[in-house]
């Protein structure tokens, strides 16, 4: 897969819904259901961070989840990009960026949204061919206003901000000329997802759904 195929690609799922909802799951018995909530409620496109024992187990059921698109979020080397695409992860997304994971992603043929949080960053992806990145983490690094900023000299690039993007800040992100979507993870609170409150978590994902970019 070639940079341009997978910007192309992660674009394509930034534009299904405004929100990614960043998922840090720690029962894999739960995230099938948790999946056919968010995407019942209009969120497709599930970002699995590899952060918990759980998460690769969990990306495997989500993966069966029909009309869903699972991905596996905080990769940091080839090692993991391995395990999220055998896990059966169709993107991958990484808080920065390294030849070593791109060359990784490319080979696995994994689409990678990768993450930038200065123009210089922003530059170096776009020049291997990386057009659609995620901008984090978003509120420590300026916010609506540094990704503003970027835009006008990089209009090339499209981003997701993540990283303190909340209900209450997720339209001005939206509204900004470069951002697609926005990743957050209020989605899927811990205590609704611990006391399998599906139909709670649906309505958080309607609500999330129906913010306009």
């Amino acid at each position: 897969m070639t940079p341009q195929d997978a910007a192309a690609r992660t674009a394509d799922l930034c534009r299904l819904a405004p929100v990614v909802p960043v998922l840090v799951i720690d029962d894999a018995g739960r995230a099938a259901d948790l999946a056919r909530a968010l995407v019942a409620g209009g969120l497709p496109v599930l970002e699995v961070t590899l952060r918990t024992p759980a998460a690769l187990d969990a990306i495997r059921a989500m993966a069966e989840v029909p009309g869903g698109a699972v991905g596996a979020g905080t990769l940091l080397s080839p090692e993991d990009v391995r395990a999220a695409k055998a896990a059966g992860a169709t993107f991958g997304v990484s808080p920065g960026a390294t030849d070593a994971l791109l060359d990784a992603c490319e080979a696995e043929d994994l689409p990678l949204l990768p993450g930038a949080a200065t123009a210089t960053e922003a530059m170096r992806l776009l020049d291997r061919g990386y057009a659609t990145q995620k901008f984090f983490p978003a509120e420590a690094s300026g916010g609506v206003p540094a990704l503003r900023a970027i835009g006008a000299p990089i209009p090339q690039v499209r981003f997701c901000p993540t990283g303190g993007v909340s209900l209450s800040n997720a339209r001005d992100y939206l509204a900004l000329d470069n951002t697609l979507c926005v990743g957050g993870s209020w989605v899927a609170p811990k205590d609704k997802v611990a006391a399998g409150d599906w139909a709670g978590i649906e309505a958080l994902a309607r609500e999330a759904a129906a913010l306009s970019a």
